[in-house]
């Protein structure tokens, strides 16, 4: 449907044609297809001009004036991808989605993901005319067919949803939201086994505005995401599903971002998904996918389609896409406030951080320090035994076997390491013997010694650390290398990008609450240095080291404030005007600032996943981010890896390293998603 409902926003990219006439149309198809060879482009230009209502249209008057059938005719005349994604618009929505799971479940095994996608993604209405689309078009019983070929607790929950039945009213009982936590939790996290009806019968009625309230009240009362608590304990396809259901719940916008990132990502493509997607969702909220796609991906839907098809039917996507959200003078207002909610949603002040590395039980430094003295004696060393001990103890732990070795051997233990270790098992046991300021300290001398400087290192290490952290840095770098720090980033940085890094240096960010009216004051700075304001006030210099201020001096609390007051002034999303307006290491600096305020864990998840993608491996990243969060959050940091990118840290750390490196981050690590 290509007119939005009264009062309500249009968000799909495919508009309803002026001036249009379905006779014409249908010649010009017929023309486009007559004789030696067809017109293709003639074909894609025109169905993908036109809404699925109008096409309905052009299909009856073709009919009409060839007695022909239009969608049997651009069978004949088209092949391949661009036959389905063209065959795919033709149908109403609810034909196209029966289509799609008679696909699934014909043949040879199910496509599982195609039903999931479709079943936890569509609203009652969706649901019920898909029903009768497919009864209409196959004189099958949809529900039998799933039944027949689908089974346990996949199918149960699968057959909930096309019962079509979700709530609706938005009115939320605040004792029923408490219940429905008390329930999950009862269910799973606190029984031997787990009560699979519970999580099928919530999470398939309950209406949306509910659940994101039951989610919100699950993650205060149980300090883990509903996320969390679903992989560790549903498995298989019957976990995939339930999983996308909390997805759609929360944005469903989001969920086919993700679906349209995977479909694209990597060797090859899966064109079901992409045509599929693009089909159904361009009369719908592609312009909030294309948002949402862009925040989270740092590219444009628009640039990732044309670079990984080709073609007419890289063409009809692109079509489909409705533009690029690169290009200058892209943006889709409204879906800022679907990007806002996104990360507000997950925002470290509402998430109980963890580490992974904990003090251990029974701690004895004297039998620590002469296991490690015997692990480095004599001929080859065993590496197994170092890497057992060091990385299952604490930091405070490790600097008591540090004295213990000494008082025992009369030896310093860190230059036993460096003699028996090398590489990156070196770099990475060494670190954990540090203590954290120490192990800051040298990270930051490393990034400024030498020819060049590695301003991506004094980014992540500056941007991210509180008060505490910042204040032992210095006086651990004053103390290792007899100099301030602050006179060492002078020397080695220049300009604004060196004005930002001595005040993230100097720790001395508020720590206190929100100010509202403050908040207000300081978006309308950051909008006017952004350049989006309607009236600028002051000079431009001024406005930088305003700007430079809030996001170095202000509070986490306050500028998540600010971050949503800027929203509500602008529609835009602050981190994506920063990227668009600003350039070099200063954008990169402020970048980091925002994305650690938005949502810390999220910001080094996305650091390890640049770490090791594409050819070769950012060892020292790797490192030094496993490492500095090990005892802090690592464990929030894996919850954001496989939540964003569909695999475990732990899968991530197998497939990109090896030998005792790999066991040690491993163990750092702290398990399996």
């Amino acid at each position: 449907m290509a007119n939005p409902a009264q009062g309500a926003k249009y968000r799909g990219s495919i508009h309803d044609f002026p001036d249009f006439d379905p006779s014409q149309d249908a010649e010009a198809l017929y023309t486009a297809m007559k004789g030696f060879g067809s017109d293709k482009e003639a074909i894609l230009e025109l169905i993908t001009s036109r809404s699925n209502k109008q096409r309905q249209e052009i299909c009856l008057s073709y009919k009409s004036l060839y007695g022909k059938d239009l969608i049997a005719d651009l069978k004949y005349e088209l092949t391949g991808k661009f036959e389905r994604l063209i065959v795919g618009l033709m149908r109403p929505l609810a034909y196209s989605d029966a289509k799609e799971i008679k696909d699934a479940i014909s043949g040879i095994g199910t496509d599982e993901k195609c039903l999931i996608e479709i079943l936890a993604s569509r609203t009652n209405e969706q649901i019920h005319q898909l029903v009768a689309a497919y009864k209409d078009a196959y004189e099958r019983d949809l529900e039998s067919d799933i039944i027949g070929d689908t089974s346990g607790h996949f199918q149960k929950m699968l057959v909930v949803l096309l019962q079509g039945t979700r709530e609706e009213d938005n009115v939320v009982s605040e004792d029923l939201v408490q219940q429905d936590v008390q329930d999950l939790f009862e269910a799973g996290e606190l029984k031997w086994g787990t009560d699979e009806a519970q999580f099928i019968f919530i999470l398939g009625n309950r209406s949306k505005q509910h659940l994101r309230l039951v989610f919100d009240e699950y993650l205060k009362t149980t300090g883990k995401p509903i996320e969390a608590s679903i992989r560790a304990e549903l498995s298989g396809d019957f976990e995939k599903l339930m999983l996308a259901v909390v997805k759609c719940v929360r944005s469903t916008p989001e969920y086919f971002a993700e679906r349209l990132f995977k479909a694209m990502k990597g060797l090859g493509t899966r064109d079901n998904t992409l045509i599929r997607i693009m089909v159904t969702r361009s009369e719908l909220d592609m312009l909030d996918i294309r948002e949402i796609f862009r925040t989270k991906y740092e590219k444009s839907l628009y640039s990732m389609i044309k670079n990984d098809t080709s073609g007419e039917y890289k063409k009809a996507l692109l079509k489909l896409c409705g533009g690029d959200d690169d290009a200058a003078g892209q943006f889709f207002p409204e879906a800022a406030q679907v990007a806002y909610q996104m990360w507000e949603l997950s925002a470290v002040s509402r998430v109980e951080l963890k580490g992974t590395v904990h003090p251990a039980g029974d701690f004895n430094p004297d039998a620590d320090a002469k296991a490690l003295r015997k692990a480095m004696k004599g001929l080859g060393t065993d590496e197994d035994t170092i890497i057992d001990i060091i990385t299952h103890r604490s930091n405070a732990q490790r600097q008591q076997i540090r004295q213990t070795f000494k008082s025992h051997f009369g030896r310093d233990l860190m230059a036993d390491l460096k003699s028996e270790i090398s590489g990156d098992l070196a770099r990475l046991i060494l670190g954990l013997m540090m203590p954290p300021a120490h192990y800051d300290a040298k990270q930051l001398k490393k990034a400024m010694e030498g020819a060049g400087t590695d301003e991506k290192a004094l980014i992540e290490i500056l941007a991210t650390r509180n008060n505490d952290e910042i204040r032992a840095i210095n006086e651990a770098y004053k103390e290792d290398y007899h100099k301030s720090l602050e006179d060492a980033l002078s020397s080695d940085t220049s300009g604004h990008f060196k004005r930002i890094l001595i005040s993230l240096a100097t720790g001395n960010r508020e720590e206190g609450g929100e100010d509202r009216d403050q908040a207000r004051e300081d978006a309308q700075v950051a909008a006017e240095i952004l350049e989006i304001a309607d009236t600028p006030s002051g000079d431009k210099t001024s406005l930088e080291t305003r700007f430079m201020t809030i996001l170095c001096t202000r509070s986490y609390p306050h500028l998540r404030r600010v971050f949503q007051e800027f929203i509500k002034m602008t529609n835009y999303d602050v981190e994506h005007i920063i990227k668009k307006e600003m350039s070099g290491d200063v954008r990169d600096a402020f970048v980091a600032i925002v994305q650690s305020v938005k949502n810390k864990p999220l910001f080094f998840a996305d650091k390890l996943y640049k770490s090791m993608k594409g050819a070769g491996t950012d060892e020292k990243t790797l490192t030094r981010v496993m490492v500095s969060r090990s005892e802090i959050d690592l464990f929030n940091i894996r919850q954001e890896f496989i939540e964003k990118y569909d695999k475990s840290l732990h899968q991530a750390l197998e497939g990109d390293t090896s030998g005792d490196f790999l066991k040690a981050l491993l163990a750092l690590c702290g398990g399996e998603d």
